[in-house]
Formats: C-alpha cells, sequence, structure tokens
C-alpha cells in the first residue's frame, strides 16, 4: 500500500527497533543482577502490592520467544509481518527482550517489572529496508492488538514517517480504552528527528534515563515526550539464537517495555481504573523536582515511579473519560523541539527529575536525580517543524 509522507521527511527513513549502545556477551543466569533499577525504583516494595496479576499486554514488535523467563506468560497473538512463522517466533531478539523486561519470571533470563502480567504477541515488520515505507504492517499491528483483550499496547518501535493509516489505528485502539506506550527514538544526540507512533496524540511517548539519573544521551526530545523510564545498561538478547544476553543500552525501546509494565502494575491494584485514570496517576506521580503546568521537552512530565501509587497510595486518577493527553486538562501546548540538544544543556538545565521513588519519613530509599530539560528559549524551525507542532497539540 502506498504510503504518504510528510513534507521534507528524508526518503530513507524507515521502521526500526530502538536499540542503542554496542554489544558484549552477558551470561544469562546472572542477568538480573544488571537490572539495576530495581533497588533505585524500591520494586520489592512495589510488589508487595502488585505484580501485574490479571493484566494483559500486548507486544507490537519482531515476536515473542518463549524463554524459560517467560515460561507461561506468553499466550497467543497474531502475526502480520508478512514473514513466515507465527508470532512466537522472534528474528531478532528484540521483541523479546521487550517482552522480559515487562513479564518475565527472571528464571535464566530478565525479570521483567510486572512479573505476573501476561503477553500477547503481535508479529510486525521491523526490517531496516529502504523499501520499508512501502511494506510496513505497523498499522495493522496496531489493529491487532487493539482488537485483543490485552489493556496495554508496547511499542518499542519507531519511524521518521507519518501515514494516514497509522494515525487512523492509533485513533482506533485508543477509541477502544488501551493505553498506548513507544519508544521516541535514540538520536537524541544527532539528528533527533520526530518519531511515529510516538508523536501521535494518543501515544504516550517514552524517553531513556541512565543509571546515574540523567536522561541518556541518545534520547530523542520534543514536544511528544511524555514520560521517562531506565533505558540505560540494560541487558538484552544478543540475537535470535537466545543463548547470551548483551550489554549495553536497551535504548528507548527498554524504558517504554518499563512503562508499559508500570501501567501493568498500577491496572492490576485498580481493575476498575480506565486508561485515562491509569495514565492520569502515571503522570501525577511522576519524579520531578521542579513540578509545572508545562511537561519538560526532554522528560515530559517526569520519571515513572509505581511505587508513588501502590505503596504510598499518591496520585489522583481524575475523570475516566477525559485523557490526560488529549483533554482540557493536559496543561499548555508543548513547544516541538526538534532539533539536536548538546549535553551540558541536558546535564546543567534547572529541572530536576527523580527517577527513584521520592523518600518518606522513615524511609531510606535509594533516589537518583535525573537532569532535564534547559529552560531557555527553544529554537523553533520554519515550514517542516511548525507543521509537526500543529499536528502534535492537535491530538
Amino acid at each position: 500500500m502506498k504510503r504518504w509522507l510528510l513534507p521534507l521527511v528524508a526518503a530513507t527513513g524507515v521502521w526500526t527497533v530502538v536499540l542503542s549502545g554496542l554489544p558484549q556477551a552477558a551470561v544469562a543466569e546472572d542477568v538480573t543482577s544488571k537490572q539495576w533499577y530495581f533497588d533505585a525504583m524500591q520494586m520489592d516494595r512495589v510488589w508487595q502490592k502488585s505484580t501485574g496479576k490479571g493484566v494483559k499486554v500486548a507486544v507490537v514488535d519482531s515476536g515473542v520467544s518463549s524463554t524459560k523467563s517467560l515460561k507461561g506468560q506468553v499466550l497467543a497473538g497474531k502475526n502480520v509481518s508478512g514473514e513466515a512463522g507465527s508470532e512466537k517466533k522472534d528474528g531478532s531478539g528484540h521483541g523479546t527482550t521487550m517482552a522480559e523486561l515487562i513479564a518475565g519470571k527472571g528464571a535464566g533470563g530478565l525479570k521483567g517489572f510486572a512479573p505476573d502480567a501476561q503477553i500477547i504477541p503481535i508479529r510486525t515488520a521491523t526490517s531496516t529496508s529502504n523499501d520499508l515505507q512501502e511494506t510496513s504492517t505497523i498499522d495493522q499491528a496496531i489493529r491487532a492488538a487493539a482488537d485483543t483483550d490485552a489493556k496495554v499496547i508496547n511499542i518499542s518501535i519507531s519511524s521518521e514517517y507519518f501515514t494516514p493509516d497509522d494515525e487512523a489505528a492509533v485513533k482506533y485502539a485508543a477509541s477502544k480504552g488501551k493505553l498506548m506506550f513507544a519508544a521516541v527514538g535514540n538520536e537524541g544526540d544527532g539528528k533527533n528527528k520526530i518519531q511515529y507512533p510516538a508523536f501521535y496524540r494518543d501515544v504516550v511517548g517514552v524517553g531513556a534515563t541512565d543509571k546515574k539519573g540523567k536522561v541518556s544521551k541518545f534520547s530523542q526530545s520534543g514536544d511528544y515526550i511524555d514520560l521517562v523510564a531506565p533505558g540505560s545498561d540494560i541487558p538484552r538478547w544478543c540475537d535470535k539464537s537466545f543463548q547470551r544476553y548483551c550489554d549495553g543500552d536497551g535504548g528507548t525501546s527498554a524504558s517504554t517495555a518499563i512503562a508499559s509494565a508500570s501501567a501493568a502494575l498500577i491496572w492490576s491494584k485498580h481493575p476498575d481504573w480506565t486508561a485515562n485514570q491509569v495514565l492520569r496517576v502515571m503522570i501525577d506521580t511522576a519524579g520531578r523536582e521542579s513540578k509545572s503546568d508545562k511537561p519538560s521537552k526532554y522528560i515530559g512530565w517526569g520519571a515513572v515511579r509505581p511505587r508513588m501509587n501502590l505503596v504510598e497510595g499518591e496520585g489522583d486518577p481524575g475523570n475516566p473519560a477525559v485523557s490526560p493527553l488529549t483533554g482540557k486538562k493536559t496543561g499548555p501546548a508543548k513547544d516541538t523541539a526538534n532539533s539536536g540538544s548538546s549535553d551540558s544543556e541536558k546535564d546543567n538545565a534547572s529541572d530536576k527529575v527523580k527517577v527513584a521513588d521520592s523518600s518518606k519519613s522513615g524511609d531510606d530509599g535509594q533516589l537518583l536525580t535525573l537532569i532535564g530539560a534547559g529552560v531557555g528559549v527553544a529554537v523553533v524551525l520554519a515550514g517542516a517543524f511548525a507543521f509537526m507542532r500543529m499536528r502534535r497539540n492537535q491530538r
């Protein structure tokens, strides 16, 4: 099917899985010890309240293989990739990594944020061929995910392409009450082009943080960043052989999976809530030192912190029928910052965000500080960038 592209979008752009960093071998049995964010976010306390039981997450990706860590966690899904094999055949290891980060049991592999959630794999094309804009099946994948009983849809892939078919699929999923999370991309220190489907207004765009509590250098910036989650120094399956993990950066792919799992934890605790209420609580309890009614172009509303709701009881679910992304209560329109940003601007910015859960009186939980966006005046480019801002704000 012919794809219609936005003005000034490069013809070589493609759908890509969102990974970052050079791989090094990691032993599968010890891989959970490298999931540094569990301690930082006090997940032992969170799991006493919720493990994601009863919530299904659709993983739109390269497929999901049933590894030891995912034994009994992967349900029937759908393969819309146009490639041979079922949705439980993963040709790259990427989709399986995301599924483990969401719902892995940790037996010989990664442990998930929501280890009792279940995965519905939706296999889509994730090739990097130059003609992928003609063969992408992301719209079919999102619709297939929307037609399941999954409450959360995880999309750890991105593209610089806008297409009416994909946008319509996102709106369809939103109309069915699905909560969608998508990666914002890993070229924050480079081209930093707007990425889809994260840019669509019904999708939560997720950026990445590192173990030092700062915005990951690769994490993209712009008006479509809604939340951030850990994305640096997270192991992943090296390839489709599933023999070893590779060290490096999981990228905004990993941060998206962690955000999706956080939603599953909250939804499991509050099964009667709508997607709007789950997301509103995530935004309301996000870690950010300088609270304001305007999100940062680097960290959005802040870092996901499920503990603040599940353990501390914080967060106002609000109106079940009003989206915090598109409703009147979302605050002022966000500025599009589509140009690359320097490391010094990120590191020295004035809005600091707490990655880990805030300590309460008598609580010595570990804290991390995330350096967020610079406060200065954003440079808004003419033509296409102004058009992009208009599209995002209208969603």
